[in-house]
């Protein structure tokens, strides 16, 4: 099966075709660095890094860019709160992000773009969409897009240009020519970062930025364009503006945009105080569990963020290491001996349908069931089928953990490991002296906290999470 892309602008799946054959380039939104990344970031952080992983595992030679925004008012404005310059402010918040990249196995992209060392870019664009009428210093020192001035303007959101209209407002000074037009050059405010331009000190606006870095790093047209589910409108709808207007051809092939978190239902907010940091969510839960949840349903769909559906996704992850607890010697299966298993080529027709990895995940279940039952009768069988389970996961970036050192990982407030090694060990023992009440209590100690205890007819004593 041809890889297949649900593309927002048609709102249908497509083909891909690669604009150079056998190479990707594509392109994802990343994140504003002023505070922690929160799990809607990891939502999409996650999602990309899955796909990329896939298309790799394909043969595709992808070129995967994903920017920072260093530089915008919420930077500027928690710089000032903290008494601190924002460029400690950012690094300090780069840094955290790429270590919460780093537990939850998402790897780096190829480019990592920062706003800041593109400013001679962003200026020569927005000089070109002025130079063509797409664009108009204000008198107060901006620089606006217009809108109206772009014919093709909604046609990523469906949206009439007409319609944005309502609710519109002109400033106080009715400093634009147009309701509807947007920042592409901030006037410098006292006390601000600012950047020599034609049209005096300033910054740039958050649009145009993705603009000249994709270009710089893309080229004019690119592949794929990539983010998160609000990002669609304003900010991709301006980035094809910007882009096209600007460089006279199609910006983007496929855009791709992964679905919501909600938290219980409800939109996370810091205002609801269900507002959730990748940080606050490991603490208690695994990174692998964290992760399970993200690539459980398809990039595409909402997801909610609630502790049931993370206990489901333990119990479904521990399915997957259960099967592997006595084979975690084995190596992953290189790719090219996969080709003429059933589960693999199942597994690749779902990720080739829109990256479908709740459907992929179904085939490795399928490959769970054989696995156990190989592992009763045919070892050499079932040592292959580990290998190729652990390939499979390693494509999710699932299963990288010794199996049984996950099976015995806690959360916050559950009875420590080395506890119940000591436990274990007394049972042992008082087993050994026939002490069999004793054994039977220290069972039932550790049952009472969620650890299950499982004795192998070699006399080897093995022990588990609930």
């Amino acid at each position: 099966m041809a890889l297949q892309i649900y593309n927002t602008l048609s709102r249908q799946k497509e083909e891909f075709k690669p604009l150079k054959p056998g190479k990707i380039s594509m392109y994802v939104c990343g994140i504003t660095v002023y505070d922690y990344c929160h799990i809607g970031h990891a939502r999409v952080l996650v999602a990309f890094d899955v796909i990329t992983k896939f298309l790799r595992s394909q043969g595709w030679d992808v070129t995967y860019v994903r920017n920072i925004t260093d530089i915008d008012d919420k930077i500027i404005k928690r710089a000032n709160e903290n008494g601190e310059q924002y460029t400690d402010l950012t690094k300090r918040f780069i840094d955290y992000m790429h270590e919460d990249e780093a537990r939850l196995g998402i790897a780096r992209p190829d480019i990592e773009p920062r706003a800041t060392a593109f400013i001679d870019q962003i200026i020569n664009m927005n000089q070109a969409l002025i130079d063509k009428g797409y664009a108009y210093p204000a008198s107060n020192g901006d620089v606006y897009y217009r809108v109206t001035r772009f014919a093709d303007y909604g046609k990523l959101t469906n949206k009439n240009v007409d319609e944005l209209l309502v609710g519109a407002r002109i400033e106080v000074d009715e400093i634009k020519e147009d309701p509807r037009d947007f920042v592409l050059w901030k006037a410098a405010k006292a006390g601000e970062p600012a950047w020599k331009s034609p049209w005096g000190q300033g910054r740039p606006g958050w649009h145009i930025e993705c603009s000249a870095m994709s270009k710089d790093c893309c080229g004019t047209t690119f592949d794929i364009h990539g983010g998160g589910p609000d990002l669609p409108f304003p900010h991709h709808e301006n980035e094809i503006a910007q882009s096209e207007a600007a460089n006279g051809c199609k910006y983007v092939n496929y855009w791709m945009h992964a679905g919501a978190v909600r938290v219980d239902g409800e939109k996370m907010s810091k205002s609801l105080g269900n507002f959730f940091t990748i940080r606050d969510v490991l603490e208690k839960y695994h990174p692998e569990v964290v992760r399970f949840l993200l690539v459980s349903s398809h990039y595409r769909s909402p997801i909610n963020y609630a502790e049931d559906n993370l206990v489901e996704a333990r119990t479904g992850l521990e399915r997957f290491y259960g099967a592997l607890r006595d084979y975690a010697d084995v190596e992953s299966l290189p790719l090219t001996e996969l080709q003429a298993s059933d589960y693999y080529r199942s597994f690749v027709a779902a990720m080739n349908d829109d990256f479908n990895t709740r459907v992929a995940l179904a085939s490795m279940y399928d490959l769970v069931r054989e696995l156990n039952n190989a592992g009763k009768t045919d070892v050499e069988r079932a040592q292959r089928l580990a290998g190729e389970l652990k390939a499979l996961g390693l494509i999710l970036g699932i299963l990288q953990e010794n199996p049984r050192v996950f099976l015995q990982t806690g959360t916050s407030g559950q009875i420590a490991a080395e506890e119940v090694d000591r436990l274990v060990a007394e049972r042992i023992q008082a087993k050994k002296e026939k002490n069999y009440a004793r054994a039977d209590e220290v069972r039932k100690q550790l049952a009472d906290n969620g650890i299950l205890i499982e004795d192998a007819k070699d006399g080897t004593t093995q022990w588990r999470r609930e």
